[in-house]
C-alpha cells in the first residue's frame, strides 16, 4: 500500500506554507496577464487518461488513492509572432522543464534518466516553496505533449499533461490536470481555504506564459482557466472503478 502523510510531513508542510504563500501571492498581485475563469460541476467526461500498466508500481499515487473530489483543470494561452512551432516547443520542454517554469517559486529536478533529455519512465520531482513539492513519472510522450503522474510523497494524486498544436498562424499551449488531494489536510486547504489552489493556478498560469517567451512570441487574449470537478458521488465513485479497471 501506498505510504500514507505522517505528522512529521504534515508538521512540514505547514512549516513551508507561510513563505510559499507570501512568495506566490506578491507575485499574483502584480500579474499583468488577462485571467479568463470558468468553474462548473463535471461528470465522467473530465476523467483523465489511463495509466499504463507497465509504469503503475507501489509508489504510484493514481486518483483513487486521494481525499475528496477529482479537480480537472485546463490552462491554455494562444501564443502568437513566436518563432517555434509546436513540435519545437515540446522539444524544447522537454529538454528542459525549467525552460518556461518560475524558478524562483518552482524547479523540476530530475531523479532518474540517462540525460536530461524527457522519456518516458523518468522520475522528476517539483521543487516548490509551499507544501506542494512532489515526485513525478513520466507516463507518456509524444511530439507535441507529455502527460506525468504523481508518485507517493506528493500532495496531489493524479496527473498532468503539457501540449502543443498549431492554430493557424498562432500556437495553442495547453497545460491540463487531473487530481485529487493526497490527504484531508491538503483537501482542507485546496478545496475549503483554495488557498493550494490558487497557488496550483499561479504556477500553471505562469508556465503558460513562460512557454509563451520561449516560442519568442507572446499571448494574446491572457490565460483562459477551466474548472471542473466531481464531488463525491456516484460520478466518483464510478471515475474510481473506471481508474482501477483501467489499471
Amino acid at each position: 500500500m501506498p505510504r500514507r502523510f505522517m505528522l512529521g510531513d504534515t508538521a512540514r508542510m505547514l512549516a513551508r506554507w507561510p513563505l510559499g504563500l507570501l512568495l506566490v501571492s506578491w507575485r499574483y498581485l502584480w500579474m499583468t496577464t488577462p485571467l479568463h475563469r470558468c468553474e462548473q460541476p463535471g461528470d465522467l467526461d473530465d476523467l483523465p487518461p489511463t495509466l499504463p500498466a507497465a509504469l503503475v508500481d507501489d509508489r504510484s499515487q493514481p486518483i483513487a488513492d486521494g481525499e475528496g473530489a477529482l479537480w480537472h483543470r485546463v490552462f491554455e494561452v494562444c501564443i502568437v509572432d513566436g518563432e517555434l512551432g509546436p513540435t519545437e516547443l515540446m522539444a524544447k520542454l522537454a529538454s528542459d522543464l525549467n525552460a518556461a517554469a518560475p524558478t524562483e517559486a518552482v524547479l523540476f529536478c530530475k531523479l532518474t534518466g540517462h540525460d536530461q533529455s524527457l522519456r518516458v519512465g523518468d522520475e522528476y520531482v517539483v521543487r516548490m516553496p509551499a507544501p506542494w513539492d512532489g515526485p513525478v513519472r513520466v507516463v507518456d510522450s509524444t511530439d507535441g505533449s507529455f502527460r506525468l503522474a504523481t508518485l507517493v510523497g506528493h500532495l496531489e494524486a493524479g496527473q498532468v499533461e503539457f501540449r502543443a498544436r498549431s492554430d493557424g498562424p498562432a500556437l495553442r499551449f495547453t497545460i491540463e490536470t487531473w487530481h485529487r488531494c493526497a490527504n484531508r489536510l491538503v483537501e482542507w486547504l485546496y478545496a475549503r481555504l483554495r488557498l493550494a489552489k490558487e497557488i496550483q493556478l499561479n504556477m500553471w498560469v505562469r508556465y503558460c506564459v513562460g512557454a509563451a517567451r520561449v516560442t519568442g512570441g507572446h499571448v494574446r487574449d491572457g490565460v483562459h482557466i477551466t474548472t471542473r470537478w466531481i464531488d463525491t458521488g456516484r460520478d466518483l465513485h464510478e471515475a474510481l472503478s473506471r481508474e482501477r479497471a483501467g489499471s
